[in-house]
């Protein structure tokens, strides 16, 4: 059996938003399950427990929201890195990422050669997109 490497994003109530728009730029199957789908009751019921999106290309993103009670992580300790040779999907993977976010490095062809950019996305979630020469 293989072991994969696989991004976990925690947010503070906005993970079902922050899913459906991945999925949008991604594509793919995404499932979603709230608290109250496994029994909690009362405010913080409608939030997700676990979101899993598997990507026709083959990546897989997951995330949750806090629990009720919990202690909300910031997601600025992580930033996702995206790269490969495919020049028209990940230019347009950075556009669509990039709607409602902050550019800090425009995506742009850099001194090592490649064309690199870093984000962040309208959820606070860090993106790295680079493109190999």
């Amino acid at each position: 059996m293989t072991t994969t490497l696989n991004p976990y994003i925690g947010f503070q109530d906005t993970a079902q938003q922050a899913m459906e728009f991945y999925r949008d730029i991604f594509g793919g199957e995404l499932t979603m399950n709230t608290f109250g789908e496994f029994g909690m009751e009362g405010p913080g019921a409608d939030k997700m427990m676990h979101a899993h999106l598997n990507t026709p290309g083959g990546m897989t993103l997951m995330a949750s929201d806090t629990p009720p009670g919990g202690e909300p992580r910031s997601g600025s300790a992580i930033t996702i890195s995206l790269s490969g040779d495919d020049a028209a999907e990940l230019r347009g993977y950075w556009e669509k990422l990039s709607y409602g976010g902050t550019i800090e490095v425009p995506l742009e062809k850099q001194m090592w050669g490649d064309e690199f950019g870093q984000l962040v996305d309208r959820f606070g979630v860090g993106w790295m997109v680079n493109i190999g020469s």
